[in-house]
């Protein structure tokens, strides 16, 4: 049998046994859910850069994709 590890659960902080949870890192369900509802409105958020690309002239965005195509 595996070593018992107690933790804290990240959204509700109560503790509870980390092998014994389906849910881990969370102890349940319903922590798990909550979470996952503040990943999909938005609420936590990843740092880095913005990766967005804008370009405007139409000759351009031809000659970046037959480019991109050419490398692979």
């Amino acid at each position: 049998m595996k070593n018992e590890l107690k933790v804290k659960c990240p959204q509700c902080k109560k503790e509870f046994s980390y092998y014994q949870s389906e849910f881990r890192p969370f102890c349940g369900h319903q922590c798990k859910m909550i979470d996952l509802g503040g990943w999909l409105s938005e609420d936590y958020k990843v740092a880095g850069r913005d990766q967005s690309v804008y370009i405007e002239d139409e000759e351009a965005l031809h000659k970046l994709l037959v480019d991109s195509n050419e490398t692979y």
